[in-house]
């Protein structure tokens, strides 16, 4: 049988390359997906003949589409892994005083590239892999696993970077309503919403006065994908990595009987009506 075989985006370094490297030594064959050409080469080389880089910028649908086809068709015909971990901060701040006026006199858009690569690529990348994992069956695949990188900013929020929070939480939102369903077809859905984790998106002026008492280590984001790994039915969940611990967070409580009802008891109403 041939091996299992996943895309981590954003993995030319820190948690991206982390999950790479956890996967290579479970038998996994791994993409390296990155937009730095430098950085990925190298974590591929430095992974062996399982592990392979393509250049890939996460915000162009096509450039993500081309990735999982390239990765599917480098894998044998088979897609089981896919971590959706590319991510970067506001590309313009929500608070700017300087907005800008174009050629009409009419304010310009703000700069929305951290909602496209940290929640729509997500979506899109999901939307892809359910495609692949579905024809990967006479490969010896068939089923999935799906995990995506929000944030502790996510599950609370960052007051500096406004859009940079509601794409985590968008993140959340997409694991709970999808998990549920992709399940019943082999496919888990599921997020890691680290807390203090050093990454290229930390600024070096930061890291270099944070305490250490608050820093997570990579292996606890590790210690999240074998969770997910070991169990098929794992799915939907947010899972909070704090210091060496795992949490798993659980949405809020419905208000009433009638809030449940309509966020459960509906369903069925509403699958009638898509």
């Amino acid at each position: 049988m041939s091996k299992p075989v996943g895309i981590v985006t954003g993995a030319g370094s820190g948690i991206g390359l982390a999950v790479a490297t956890h996967l290579i030594s479970k038998g996994y064959k791994v993409v390296i997906a990155d937009l730095n050409p430098k950085t990925g080469e190298e974590a591929a080389k430095s992974l062996g003949a399982d592990a392979t880089f393509i250049q890939c910028d996460v915000a162009s649908y096509q450039a993500q589409a081309r990735l999982f086809k390239q990765a599917y068709e480098w894998g044998g015909n088979r897609l089981d892994f896919c971590h959706a971990n590319a991510g970067i901060d506001d590309r313009q701040y929500l608070y700017d005083e300087n907005e800008g006026l174009d050629a009409e006199g009419l304010v310009k858009p703000l700069n929305t590239k951290s909602m496209n690569v940290n929640l729509e690529a997500v979506i899109q990348g999901l939307w892809l892999f359910k495609y692949y994992v579905r024809r990967s069956k006479e490969a010896g695949g068939g089923k999935g696993k799906f995990v995506a990188t929000s944030s502790a900013a996510g599950l609370y929020m960052m007051t500096t970077n406004p859009q940079y929070t509601a794409s985590k939480y968008g993140v959340i939102g997409l694991v709970r309503a999808a998990g549920p369903v992709f399940v019943e077809e082999g496919i888990t859905v599921n997020c890691i919403c680290p807390g203090f984790i050093p990454t290229n998106l930390c600024p070096p002026q930061i890291l270099a006065v944070w305490p250490k008492e608050h820093i997570t280590p990579l292996s606890t984001a590790t210690k999240a994908i074998d969770a997910f790994l070991e169990d098929d039915t794992l799915t939907g969940q947010s899972v909070e990595l704090s210091l060496d611990k795992l949490y798993f967070r659980k949405m809020a409580d419905w208000a009433n009987e009638s809030q449940r009802w309509i966020g459960e008891d509906s369903l069925s109403l509403w699958a009638e009506a898509y």
